[in-house]
């Protein structure tokens, strides 16, 4: 992973990081499916881990999850 910007990951790469960190439920699928809910997408199609993250942290909070 130390090969890429934590700040610009292609898609492939964020889901394979958070799945080697444990993650049971991302896929490329639903990771598609959170950037049409409104996930934060950088203009070049990478995703900045770090926005995603509070993304996530913000509509689980509003779920009241």
């Amino acid at each position: 992973m130390s090969e890429y910007n934590v700040k610009a990951l292609p898609k492939d790469a964020l889901v394979r990081a958070l799945k080697n960190a444990g993650s049971r439920t991302l896929t490329e699928e639903t990771l598609e499916a959170d950037i049409a809910a409104g996930a934060p997408v950088n203009e070049n199609g990478t995703i900045n881990l770090y926005d995603y993250a509070a993304w996530i942290l913000k509509t689980e909070a509003s779920r009241g999850g």
